[in-house]
């Protein structure tokens, strides 16, 4: 058996099968779950792919539904361009004729789905004979067949397009797509991969060379930069925080967060920040330990303050919105921020 034979072969007896997306032809599900799972666990993508299925059952019930309420239930989740782009691909298709289109092409013209991604829809909907690149195919393809250089280098990557192109079979594409993808996750994974239980292991150039730990080649090592910035916990006497929303695009875009100034900024230019911004006087209390959140490409130091508002006038006209402690669980923030503010309450009240 070729390789591509002998994936699919695995993947009907050993791959899986009851993911919450599996045993579907619905272009929708599948774009969603492929969606979530760029850069996130299998594990971590299932609940909330669950409670989004429940709350946006279908493209027209997403597409019609506010961008707040579909970022309330991306957050936690990261990366949230993706939430934006999937909105918008949502209304995309609905402006059009309601259906997901067939073939790569026609899917990579729509927001967010990059060609990877409309590879694995067009395979696992629509039957179509398209190669797979994402992170976890890149691991396998690199170990099998010995392929040096950071997959990122666009010299590298397309070589890895040539051979996964290569490879794909004529007739059992959704088992193979999904075979590959099960492969890259369950058995030839980043640290002690189970070369014993590979299906072609025989073939691996990188077990045969004792090069596994060195493949795929990693991003070459760049210093991380640092941002610094003060974060303010404004709160009223019942314990509500005011939150701002943020801009649509960037970091968080669209959630809501703790209003940011220069990690350097005095108190009084923070004081008239917040009275010019958004019309409020508060009174700056003490500082918070200092917390760490790692990005992409990115280290965020949070330096949080708290601070008393003296009466919220103004307030319902700005971007700010007033969440209290038992909304805090539902709220559009992002993952860091929501457990920082929890963490808080008790001070606050």
């Amino acid at each position: 058996m070729n390789f591509a034979d002998r994936i699919i072969a695995w993947q009907k007896q050993h791959g899986r099968h009851d993911l919450p997306w599996q045993r579907t032809r619905d272009a929708y599900r599948i774009w969603l779950s492929e969606i979530m799972l760029q850069q996130t666990q299998v594990a971590t993508v299932i609940p909330y792919y669950q409670r989004f299925i429940v709350r946006f059952p279908d493209v027209h019930a997403l597409a019609s539904a506010p961008v707040e309420s579909v970022m309330a239930s991306w957050a936690g989740l990261g990366y949230y361009s993706r939430a934006r782009n999937l909105h918008r691909c949502a209304q995309r298709i609905v402006e059009t004729n309601g259906e997901f289109p067939r073939s790569v092409e026609q899917l990579t013209s729509l927001p967010g789905i990059g060609r990877s991604t409309a590879a694995a829809i067009a395979a696992l909907a629509f039957g179509e004979r398209a190669a797979i690149l994402d992170g976890n195919v890149k691991r396998v393809l690199a170990r099998q067949f010995g392929i040096e250089g950071y997959p990122g280098n666009t010299l590298v990557e397309r070589v890895f397009w040539h051979r996964a192109e290569s490879l794909l079979p004529i007739d059992s594409i959704e088992a193979y797509t999904q075979g590959l993808m099960d492969l890259g996750a369950m058995i030839c994974t980043r640290s002690f991969p189970d070369c014993v239980a590979c299906p072609v292991s025989r073939t691996c150039v990188a077990r045969n060379a004792h090069t596994i730990d060195k493949l795929p080649t990693p991003r070459p090592v760049r210093k991380r930069p640092v941002r610094a910035a003060t974060v303010l916990v404004m709160h009223d006497a019942s314990g509500a925080v005011l939150l701002e929303l943020r801009p649509p695009s960037g970091i968080w875009g669209g959630l809501l967060s703790l209003p940011e100034f220069d990690s350097e900024a005095s108190d009084d230019e923070v004081v008239a920040g917040i009275g010019k911004r958004f019309g409020l006087h508060i009174t700056l209390k003490q500082a918070l330990g200092q917390v760490r959140h790692e990005f992409t490409h990115y280290t965020y130091l949070m330096r949080p303050r708290l601070a008393q508002v003296a009466g919220a006038a103004g307030a319902a006209n700005s971007s700010l919105r007033s969440v209290r402690e038992d909304a805090l669980q539902a709220a559009p923030l992002p993952a860091p921020i929501r457990r920082l503010l929890l963490q808080l309450q008790p001070a606050l009240l």
